[in-house]
């Protein structure tokens, strides 16, 4: 295969993985990610971790703007196939339409299930027990162009939105390099998806992180494994705002809704739906995560009871 030539379209490390196998066995001619963005405190405008694997392989980097705008750029490499994986622009008819072998997507969900820019932190929110990798040839709707191949892989009741990610990341291409001779031979399947079955999950806001006592004990534990490591669930204590990292099952029963209701060696409780939610890990304004139990060397653990954190969150 390394003679076919390769458009990859990538942006976040999920997609690093996709792009070196893609090196490793097929002409990878150009990548195509998003613009550098600013990063850290000291705003150090940094490349895309697909263009850093790019530029570690010599292998020419486009970064436009807006891609419908700018697509020509790409078809002057004359691509066989363009494989696409968590890119983060539309890609136009024009481009779809142009490779011998076509688009083909690779997507972090059991598709037609989570269709959309958050598909592995809304499995996780959900208490799904597996999620997958699906690939698909890309048409224009949003992640609803017919499959090619898709392999699950089970969620387990600790993982987070990272350690999920890194499993599937390292699914994903693994699945694509199997896929890929099937692809090129066309003989590959191409099965149309059941709308019916499909929903679709936008991109995460900032009001989604703040946390909402109104859920369960599961429900939180699940929502915030799905924001870890980031953007980190969040609650609000005397007005200021406290990423959440880790979390276990409390006691059952009833509590005030989003009241720190117990505190105890190493986690503070607060009252939701069912029972109690268990705050183990922490990351307070202007300071570095931290377990509870190291937390509460430094202040008063007694001086959260009674604090109402469940606060919706306003825009400013």
């Amino acid at each position: 295969m390394k003679d076919v030539r390769v458009v990859f379209m990538g942006t976040p490390e999920f997609a690093c993985p996709v792009l070196k196998m893609l090196i490793e066995n097929t002409n990878v001619v150009c990548v195509v990610t998003k613009e550098d963005k600013l990063v850290g405190r000291k705003k150090v405008l940094t490349p895309s971790p697909v263009a850093i694997v790019a530029d570690e392989a010599g292998i020419d980097v486009l970064k436009p703007r807006k891609l419908k705008e700018e697509y020509e750029a790409v078809l002057n490499y004359k691509p066989d196939l363009i494989v696409t994986c968590a890119y983060g622009q539309i890609v136009p008819k024009l481009v779809l339409d142009y490779p011998e072998y076509g688009c083909v997507n690779v997507h972090a969900s059991l598709l037609p299930k989570y269709r959309g820019a958050s598909p592995i932190s809304a499995a996780i929110m959900d208490g799904e027990e597996e999620t997958g990798i699906t690939i698909m040839y890309m048409d224009e709707g949003l992640d609803t162009g017919n499959i090619i191949n898709s392999k699950s892989i089970k969620i387990e009741d600790d993982d987070t939105l990272g350690t999920l990610s890194d499993k599937l990341s390292v699914l994903g291409s693994e699945l694509l390099k199997t896929t890929l001779p099937k692809i090129i031979d066309q003989t590959c399947f191409n099965i149309k998806q059941d709308d019916e079955a499909s929903n679709y999950v936008g991109l995460l806001k900032r009001s989604d992180e703040r946390l909402d006592f109104n859920k369960t004990r599961k429900q939180l534990y699940n929502y915030i494994r799905a924001l870890n490591p980031a953007p980190m669930a969040n609650i609000l204590v005397n007005g200021v705002e406290w990423k959440v990292v880790e979390s276990k099952i409390g006691n059952e029963g009833r509590y005030e809704i989003g009241v720190v209701t117990n505190v105890y060696k190493d986690s503070f409780g607060i009252g939701c739906a069912d029972g109690e939610i268990l705050i183990t890990k922490v990351k307070p304004a202007g300071k570095n995560i931290m377990d509870v139990k190291s937390l509460f060397n430094g202040i008063d653990k007694s001086s959260l009871l009674g604090i109402n954190v469940g606060e919706k969150y306003e825009e400013k």
